[in-house]
């Protein structure tokens, strides 16, 4: 980022120029698979004196908004349209007005502002939209750091079962095919944690069971890799801030002032499901060995391993599967958020149907 910049961005934040925070800031993310234990791993970080995170801001997926001298210009409206981002999180939308030329740009200044707000010096997001881009993430924000959390595939997919049968917030959960998705996105995000390492990334990684049954040295091994003072602050729920998180009944036992261990196998997996998930962990376990941070936890895997066939099928289909999440992100970018208005008046009859199932905070957009 340029000094003229730096300083356009710091007149309109409000924040000196003067001293140590004037400096560019690295982001961290906190990347897993969809119900790892992200929400969990993010509001325990925010209690730290010196963390701020966004929660799933999602802004660096409408990436191609940036390309744009008009998506520059309205990207904070059109981020606020997207998944309420500027009103979850407080931010105030005059105050993001300042020209930018690229999403690093945004994103630091949005983050910027939504650290510095509480007196924090470290910023970012958790968002398991990043969990197939971390490489890119890398690229885009040189000196970021990651922090992966994996989990057991098996606890994953009970998990989406019950978020899906939560009610309209949990409708995602129920889509096609997303069983599958989950299933294979752990392979996805070890390919992506594998390119960090490869490229020299600061990458850092847990395991849910060591989060919610070994708190304290897990958060330990974090603040240290984060190279910040450890605080008891961060093991505890009793006074997290939940008020970025989106609403739904699926998000209850993220929103709890208890971190509890869900051990009871309330929602059964169909026995084909299972057996899918058991042979994929075979196939990992035999190609990562306990290299692999997820490998080490599995129990007796069994020795059969999918085939050839099923393997390219699932690879295929989940590929599929993420075109049609993607399609929707790179359109929203670059269309005017009109069209999005109108579509979204025809689908739901209501332009802000949308944004009262993500919060209840008011939009910043003008109506």
């Amino acid at each position: 980022m340029s000094d003229e910049l730096n300083t356009v961005t710091l007149e309109q934040t409000g924040i000196s120029a003067a001293g140590e925070q004037s400096s560019h800031v690295p982001p961290v993310f906190i990347a897993g698979v969809w119900r790892s234990g992200t929400t969990l791993l993010y509001t325990l970080l925010n209690q730290h004196p010196d963390i701020r995170l966004f929660y799933e801001s999602d802004l660096p997926v409408l990436w191609p908004m940036f390309w744009l001298p008009w998506g520059r210009k309205t990207w904070f409206d059109k981020w606020e349209y997207w998944n309420a981002g500027v009103s979850r999180h407080d931010l105030d939308p005059i105050r993001l007005a300042a020209p930018v030329n690229s999403l690093a740009e945004a994103f630091e200044l949005a983050g910027r502002q939504y650290s510095w707000e509480k007196g924090k010096k470290i910023w970012g997001c958790k968002s398991p939209s990043y969990h197939d881009r971390l490489v890119q993430l890398a690229r885009e924000f040189p000196g970021a750091r990651f922090i992966v959390i994996w989990r057991d595939p098996e606890e994953i997919c009970r998990s989406v079962i019950r978020a899906a049968a939560s009610g309209t917030t949990g409708l995602w959960f129920a889509r096609p095919g997303i069983i599958r998705k989950s299933l294979l996105a752990s392979e996805i995000l070890k390919k992506q944690y594998d390119r960090l390492l490869s490229m020299g990334a600061s990458v850092h990684q847990i395991h849910f069971r060591d989060l919610v049954e070994d708190t304290n040295n897990t958060m330990r091994g974090i603040c240290e890799f984060l190279q910040v003072p450890f605080t008891p602050a961060v093991t505890d729920l009793n006074r997290a801030d939940r008020s970025a998180v989106f609403e739904g009944a699926h998000h209850t036992l993220a929103k709890g002032d208890r971190i509890v261990s869900r051990k009871q196998n309330d929602v059964s997996l169909p026995p084909p499901v299972t057996a899918k998930i058991r042979r994929y962990k075979a196939l990992w376990k035999a190609e990562a060995g306990d290299h692999w941070l997820l490998c080490q936890r599995f129990s007796e895997t069994g020795t059969t391993k999918p085939g050839i066939w099923e393997r390219t099928t699932d690879r295929l289909l989940v590929k599929v599967s993420r075109v049609w999440d993607i399609a929707p992100r790179l359109l929203f970018s670059i269309l005017p958020m009109s069209i999005w208005q109108t579509y979204r008046r025809f689908k739901y009859k209501d332009a802000g149907w949308v944004h009262r199932q993500i919060t209840n905070k008011p939009t910043t957009l003008q109506q």
